[in-house]
């Protein structure tokens, strides 16, 4: 019994240092390359602009703002640099925004660029697969502060006063 336990010890001891790649490392020295990443969803990539991508569902989807981006939770510790070919992989998302209304007000808007983007309608906000668990209520003398951008969708009209 003791004569079959250790031939069979000696023999994974073999297999485990024994060369078995084709860069002849051994499987107890194998290690995956440190550039390596895992596509997941939440994955935060940058490639060679200032900006910032969270893959969901194998797309890429714009980090608007560096509000929105700590909203969520993310940390710069978590930004992956990677070439712009392999961003180029992942087809473009819809952006993901930090979404602000006032407290007696119906109208959203989303903020990106310093400014505030009014949604015109649910059916947008819908479109843009936006969350309404995710509006922040905002002062409206603060979102008065915030200069307008053009409305989502553009051809909207003139945002109304928050």
């Amino acid at each position: 019994m003791m004569g079959k336990l250790a031939a069979v010890l000696l023999l994974l001891t073999l297999l485990i240092n024994i060369p078995i790649n084709q860069y002849g490392t051994a499987l107890a020295r194998a290690m995956p390359d440190k550039a390596s990443l895992i596509i997941r969803n939440g994955l935060l990539l940058k490639g060679s602009g200032e900006d910032v991508y969270m893959l969901q569902d194998n797309h890429r989807r714009w980090i608007t703002t560096l509000d929105a981006f700590t909203y969520y939770g993310h940390s710069w510790e978590n930004v992956h640099e990677v070439e712009d070919s392999f961003l180029a992989q992942f087809p473009e998302g819809t952006p993901i925004y930090l979404l602000m209304k006032c407290p007696n007000s119906p109208h959203v808007y989303a903020l990106e660029d310093g400014q505030k983007r009014w949604v015109k309608d649910i059916p947008t906000f819908q479109a843009m697969e936006m969350v309404w668990e995710e509006i922040q209520i905002y002062d409206c003398g603060y979102l008065r502060e915030l200069p307008d951008g053009p409305p989502i969708p553009p051809d909207a009209g003139e945002p109304p006063r928050p």
